[in-house]
């Protein structure tokens, strides 16, 4: 042993310890580390007294060196460097050599990011981008929207507490176009890219129409799980993807209605009449009452609607909307129909229905249907002709007679100008007499005699005046 002489006395690790006033685990380091000279007997470590001394055990307590070793000549390990401890989240390595980056999450348990990482500082990146969205309110928990599509679109139907049809509209829109394409995915899954090619399958199979009615739903649904902190942003994002761009639906001339109201029968007649000249919807006209019409004013008070869903059953409620309550005045020319229909047909007393079928019961689609469709036929008319379809022609006739917008939107219960603009429609011979006022416009001003001239009124002709050269022409000029 190197720096031990026979006069040295051979020290335990026990007695090293006490010699140095350390633990007996540092002297177990020193030794297995090399950092200090110690003699082997068997399976026994002993360390010379010579090289305690040296070390100052015979001073004291051994005083740590700045450079990581004892003073004297006994050396000890280095200092450890530091390491700080992060402050949010973890990012570990993983045997692959990649980093995984571990978060807080609502709970404070970590959780893993989504990926790993190629570099320690792509993790490092991530933390900082969670750490920032969560200071400010704007991180949204990955696994709350872990939510079936079809359960959560069920639960914001119920929720919505929307009208007997329009429920019945958005859960079939559910059934047959939403489910099969999102229904078994979680919400948080639905990505733009998915959108699209659902509604590109969509237009193929359903056509524009339909396609735009289960867009406008699937992109309400998602908006409240944006709303619910489900999702960070709105799958749909498709510009115009929900707007309807329907063809021009057809418009009955009065010579038109008043065939219908002949094929159809004397008793649905004044319906006919009503729908056109009143521009009372179908449903209104199914619940409409002996006490809702006053022949006196000639008017008619729209107080409900009794809507008929697919299944069959009558929803009786408001009418489609608040504007839809309202008093319809009537032409003059429908008051004699309507005085022998409630003689005739409606049910007695002020609450009895004005239109019932031929046993007295209340008015029922299907029946009516029936019948419609054979008129409609008889007269002629497009088969995509529509009972609803009799609104237009009442409501373009109003607005022929130059009616504000008020006034229409009132008749016809209608809540916004758009609406009202949908049944308002221009005819060629609408544009025919428009370009005809415009002509004789234009021809009694032209031929209006001049106050001044006693004349007519000429056009005036303007002379061009040349252009005079600038100071740079006139240079080159001269």
């Amino acid at each position: 042993m190197k720096g031990a002489n026979s006069a040295d006395r051979l020290l335990t690790v026990d007695e090293a310890a006490g010699r140095l006033g350390t633990g007996v685990r540092f002297i177990r380091r020193l030794i297995s580390e090399r950092r200090i000279e110690y003699v082997k007997l068997g399976k026994h470590v002993r360390i010379a007294d010579s090289v305690l001394t040296a070390c100052g055990g015979a001073h004291g307590r051994a005083r740590p060196h700045p450079a990581g070793g004892l003073r004297d000549g006994c050396l000890m390990p280095p200092a450890r460097k530091r390491v700080l401890r992060r402050s949010f989240g973890a990012i570990r390595k993983l045997p692959s050599g990649r980093y995984q980056a571990r978060y807080p999450g609502a709970t404070g348990i970590l959780r893993a990011a989504p990926q790993t990482y190629e570099t320690k500082r792509n993790a490092e990146v991530f933390l900082a981008q969670i750490q920032a969205d969560q200071s400010r309110g704007d991180w949204i928990d990955p696994t709350a929207g872990e939510v079936l599509f079809a359960e959560y679109a069920r639960r914001w139907i119920d929720e919505r507490g929307i009208a007997p049809t329009t429920d019945e509209l958005y859960r079939r829109l559910l059934r047959i176009h939403l489910e099969p394409a999102f229904g078994s995915q979680y919400v948080n899954t639905i990505s733009p890219a998915k959108v699209r090619t659902w509604r590109v399958e969509r237009r193929t199979a359903t056509g524009a129409t339909t396609t735009a009615k289960s867009y406008r739903l699937l992109k309400a649904i998602m908006q409240t799980a944006v709303e619910d902190e489900l999702i960070r942003r709105n799958p749909c994002s498709i510009r115009g993807a929900g707007r309807e761009d329907a063809d021009e639906r057809p418009v009955a001339t009065i010579d038109q209605v008043f065939a219908l109201a002949e094929a159809i029968g004397i008793r649905w007649r004044l319906m006919v009449l009503l729908g056109a000249f009143a521009s009372m919807r179908p449903e209104e006209l199914a619940e409409l009452r002996r006490g809702d019409i006053d022949l006196d004013t000639g008017s008619v008070r729209v107080r409900r609607a009794a809507p008929e869903l697919n299944t069959g059953r009558r929803v009786i409620g408001d009418p489609k909307s608040r504007a839809g309550k309202r008093e319809v005045m009537l032409p003059g020319f429908v008051l004699l129909d309507v005085r022998r229909h409630l003689d005739w047909y409606a049910q007695p007393g002020l609450d009895g229905l004005v239109f019932v079928g031929e046993k007295g019961a209340a008015l029922r689609g299907t029946t009516f249907g029936r019948k419609w469709r054979k008129a409609r036929d008889a007269v002629g008319m497009p088969k995509e002709f529509r009972f609803y379809d009799l609104r237009h022609t009442g409501n373009t006739l109003a607005a022929d007679t130059g009616a504000k917008l008020k006034d229409l939107m009132v008749r016809a219960g209608q809540s916004s100008e758009r609406a009202q603009l949908i049944y308002q429609h221009s005819t060629k011979a609408h544009q025919r007499t428009l370009a005809d006022n415009i002509d004789a416009d234009v021809r009694r001003q032209r031929t209006q005699p001049d106050r001044q001239t006693g004349g007519t009124t000429a056009a005036t002709v303007h002379k061009l005046v040349p252009r005079l050269p600038g100071p740079g022409g006139a240079a080159k000029g001269r």
